[in-house]
Formats: structure tokens, C-alpha cells, sequence
């Protein structure tokens, strides 16, 4: 076994043979001293020997080390020839000679030949029984010095991949995040280099024209009477044949009115034409007249009225109509939905308009969670699955957990549907033009499942 190198130190007293000084111990000491290893000067030539030293045992090691430098010395010695001078010794042996002559020209011109530094092996038995827990140790980081830290075990990285497989969480796939517009990218209209950027911008801005809670500021006017009004309003939008921007606007406006005046019960429906005209004009190429609206209001209003009201919401709302309403979240995020059809398309803006037809749901949630809890109520309803995944997320921006509530709220409103005293919008899409989406049997299975328990 390979004993450790040992660091040589210079030996107060020791001897320079050929320089003229002479150690205290005689040339017994000197032999000793340079037995175990120390520098011995050579007529200016440094000889080292190497010797390892144990700390526990010096004493055995001493004998040991004087036994191998006799050995040494016969088997090996490194001669040094100066212009013609005798050879020199080995540091052993120089060591023992006391004087040396050389000339001092050749000591100018001497060479210096430092022979390789070896290791002798010590291995008596008393230091095999004390060293052997080093050695086991030493062995063990020489065998592993090529294994790759990777493949280490410890006992967390066990219990982490125990505990992950018992889940299925090892083996779960990573989800793949579909380009939804890579299909637009030819299409002018669909603005495919720019759509991301708009849909962050309207994410942004949501909030900023969003009306606040304002049921409990009106005196004259409750939550009953503001679904009566958008029920009549969905009617009224059928009848004109207008697109669906003109009634989610219809519906922003109103709520934003309310929410900064306040509003007799008998004008109510007065608002809801003034908003129903203004967002015509905004929307549609061909805007209803006013006096279409009067006839539709049976002549409650006259047309000087319905003017009248147009002016005052367009002040009180500083023309401020370009903002985002649950319609343009709602093409966004069913374009999203990979495995959308004409079935999934008209069972959604059911959905949503059941939502923002509820002064619960219709406030209190921004335009983007109300869209993205239609499409995943959808989705349940269809038995879609997954019912939530990576792309749906990526686009809406929102998780499982977060749109949980707020689809439940839309599954019972879809539920109560066929027995509330409000039918239009139920009629309107049990129809077979809109897939009769109405008539399918909501997601009850929703309703029984804890938002908690998503992950």
C-alpha cells in the first residue's frame, strides 16, 4: 500500500559537507537525520529523499524507513560525474561521507540530477490493523472518482420518485400547447402577427370600463328587474337580426350607466333602448331607426324621449364604448378550444348569455371569466376531455381552480333555465338552428366537484 508523501523540512544542526560546518550530533545524528528523509547539503547539491512519516507511529516508522534507505542505497544510486570528477552518490550515501573534495571550478559547473521521487511501501502489521478503515475509505473514493454524480441515490430523490410515481405524476405526459393561429397565417383579416398583442391589451384593460357593484345604490330598481330588462333586450336583438358585439356592448353600457346615475323604475327600459341604440350605431352597418325602437317599446317612449336618453348616457359615459365586452373573449377562447363545433360554438354563448343575464355572475366576474367558465361548462356538458388543457389555459389565462365557481354558477343557471319565468333566451337556443343546445343535460358532475381538489 502506497504510504503519504511527506513534505521535507530543514533540521536545525543540519550538516554541510564540504562547506566547512559541522552538526552538534556527530555523524550519527546526521546519518539519522538523513535516514528520515530531511535535506542533506552535497557540496552545494541538494539531494532529497523522500520518506513518508506517520503521526501515530514515528517510532516503528524510523526503524522501518532506516531498514529501506539501506536497502535503497544498494539497489539504486544516482551517480553525478562534474568534468571528469568521480561520480557522486546518492544523498544516502553523500550523506555519510564527510568531506567530499571537489575543485571549486567544478563545483560551478556541477549538475544537478534530482532522481525521481518513490514511494516506499511501509506495511508492518501493526499499521495495517491501525490504517485499515483509511484504506477501505481511500479505496471507495478511487473506485467511485469515475461515477457520475447523476446516478447517485440519496434516500429524498427515493422517496420523491416513490411519491410521484404513487400520484402518476412520473408517468404523465407533458402537454402539448397547440398554435391556434397557425392556420391564419395567410389571412389578412385575422391579424394572426398581431392577435396575441391585442388579446393582452383587452386583458389589460378589462377592468379599467368595468362597472362596479351598484344594485345597492339604486333605490328604485333591483337585480329582478335588470334580468327582465336584458331577458326583453335579447328578444328585441333577435328580432333585428343584429350581431353578437351589439348585445354584449349593449349590455357594458347599460351596467356602466347604472353604476354612475341613478335610475327611476319607469326608465329603465328607456335605458335599455338608448344602449341598444347607440351600440347599433357603433357595431352594425345597418343601425335600427328610432322609430323602430318605438314601436318594439309598444309606444311607452316617444321618440324625443328615446333621443333624449341617447344624449345622456353618451355624456355620462364620455363616448367611451371601445372596450373589451365577454364577446371578443368568447371567439378567442372557442377558437382555443381544440376540438370546438357548431354544437360547442352555440352551447357557449349560451352559457355566457345566461351568465351576464344574472346581476350575480354579470358583475361580478370580468368579461375574461366569464367567457373562460363558458367554454369549460361547455366542455363538461359535452363530456369533452380533457375539460382543461395546457393551450386553454395558455390563452385564457386562467386555471382550473380559478374558473371552477363561476362555471358552477352558469351549469345551474343552465339547469333552472326551462322553469324560470324568463324564456327568451332558452327558446332561443332550443331551437334547431342553434343546435338545440339548451335542451342537453347540464353537467351535474360539476356541480358535485370540490373546487379544492384541482390542482
Amino acid at each position: 500500500m502506497a504510504s503519504r508523501p511527506v513534505v521535507p523540512q530543514q533540521i536545525r544542526g543540519e550538516a554541510v559537507v564540504g562547506g566547512g560546518k559541522q552538526a552538534k550530533g556527530g555523524a550519527a545524528n546526521r546519518r539519522a537525520l538523513g535516514d528520515i528523509g530531511n535535506l542533506v547539503t552535497v557540496r552545494g547539491i541538494d539531494a532529497k529523499v523522500n520518506r513518508p512519516i506517520t503521526r501515530s507511529f514515528c517510532a516503528q516508522l524510523l526503524a522501518n524507513a532506516q531498514a529501506a534507505a539501506k536497502a535503497e542505497n544498494n539497489k539504486k544510486q544516482v551517480p553525478v560525474t562534474v568534468d571528469g570528477a568521480a561520480p557522486i552518490l546518492d544523498a544516502g550515501v553523500a550523506a555519510a561521507n564527510k568531506k567530499v573534495a571537489l575543485p571549486k571550478q567544478a563545483q560551478k559547473k556541477a549538475v544537478v540530477v534530482k532522481p525521481k521521487p518513490e514511494v516506499i511501501e511501509i506495511s508492518p502489521d501493526s499499521v495495517k490493523e491501525d490504517r485499515g478503515k483509511e484504506e477501505k475509505c481511500g479505496n471507495k473514493k478511487k473506485d467511485g472518482e469515475g461515477a457520475s454524480k447523476k446516478n447517485t441515490q440519496t434516500l429524498t430523490s427515493v422517496l420523491t420518485a416513490r411519491s410521484k410515481a404513487a400520484c402518476g405524476i412520473a408517468k404523465k405526459p407533458k402537454e402539448q400547447i397547440l398554435d391556434i393561429d397557425a392556420a391564419d397565417v395567410g389571412n389578412e383579416l385575422a391579424a394572426a402577427e398581431y392577435v396575441e398583442d391585442i388579446y393582452k391589451f383587452y386583458k389589460e384593460v378589462e377592468n379599467e370600463n368595468r362597472p362596479h357593484d351598484y344594485m345597492d345604490s339604486q333605490p328604485d330598481i333591483n337585480s329582478s328587474m335588470r334580468a327582465i330588462l336584458v331577458d326583453w333586450l335579447v328578444d328585441v336583438h333577435n328580432k333585428f337580426e343584429l350581431s353578437p358585439e351589439t348585445f354584449y356592448l349593449t349590455i357594458n353600457i347599460i351596467d356602466r350607466f347604472l353604476a354612475a346615475k341613478l335610475v327611476a323604475r319607469g326608465e329603465l327600459q328607456l335605458v335599455g333602448i338608448g344602449a341598444m341604440l347607440i351600440a347599433s350605431k357603433y357595431e352594425e352597418i345597418w343601425a335600427p331607426e328610432v322609430n323602430d325602437f318605438v314601436c318594439l317599446s309598444d309606444r311607452a317612449y316617444t321618440h324625443k324621449q328615446i333621443l333624449v336618453m341617447e344624449k345622456k348616457i353618451l355624456g355620462k359615459l364620455e363616448w367611451t364604448f371601445t372596450v373589451p365586452t365577454p364577446y371578443v373573449f368568447l371567439a378567442r377562447f372557442i377558437k382555443a378550444s381544440k376540438d370546438s363545433d357548431h354544437e360547442m360554438e352555440n352551447l357557449v354563448y349560451f352559457l355566457a348569455e345566461l351568465g351576464i343575464m344574472h346581476y350575480n355572475t354579470g358583475i361580478t366576474y370580468c368579461p375574461s371569466m366569464i367567457a373562460a367558465s363558458a367554454v369549460y361548462a361547455a366542455r363538461c356538458t359535452l363530456k369533452k376531455t380533457p375539460a382543461w388543457d395546457g393551450t386553454l389555459k395558455l390563452h385564457t389565462g386562467f386555471s382550473e381552480p380559478q374558473i371552477i365557481d363561476c362555471a358552477k354558477l352558469l351549469v345551474g343557471y343552465h339547469g333552472v333555465a326551462g322553469k324560470s319565468k324568463l324564456q327568451v333566451i332558452y327558446r332561443k337556443y332550443s331551437s334547431s338552428e342553434r343546435g338545440a343546445v339548451a335542451l342537453l343535460q347540464p353537467a351535474k358532475d360539476l356541480l358535485a366537484v370540490n373546487g379544492s381538489s384541482f390542482q
